[in-house]
């Protein structure tokens, strides 16, 4: 039994102005869960084609490596158009691993949504 969000409910993304996609990511995202959240993130750059992704994490417990091969995936992915990806409202056991994995020198870090409009 995986204790991770179901496919159905992980992540909402949604335009909110031109060249802004904002996501919310919902529950513990694992390997049980991350290749639908890869899909449905990799949906939303070629549909919306954003300079910028702010996927809020506020309601993300835990990822495991899965996870973050997910989030490096689309980074790069939004890269190759000039874009960010922006991680906002990082529970502390979420941030604490992206620090251990120095991958917040990588990833833009925002308090919240209106910090990382503004980034």
């Amino acid at each position: 039994m995986t204790t991770g969000a179901s496919d159905s409910d992980l992540v909402t993304a949604s335009l909110l102005q031109a060249g802004v996609v904002v996501g919310d990511i919902h529950g513990e995202v694992d390997l049980n869960n991350s290749p639908s959240l890869r899909s449905r993130l990799l949906e939303a750059l070629r549909q919306w084609k954003p300079t910028k992704l702010v996927l809020n994490m506020s309601k993300v417990p835990y990822i495991d490596s899965s996870a973050i091969a997910v989030l490096v995936e689309v980074l790069r992915e939004i890269r190759r158009s000039g874009g960010k990806v922006l991680l906002v409202e990082l529970q502390p056991r979420v941030k604490g691993l992206l620090e251990i994995a120095r991958l917040d020198s990588v990833f833009v870090i925002a308090k919240d949504q209106a910090e990382a409009l503004q980034l």
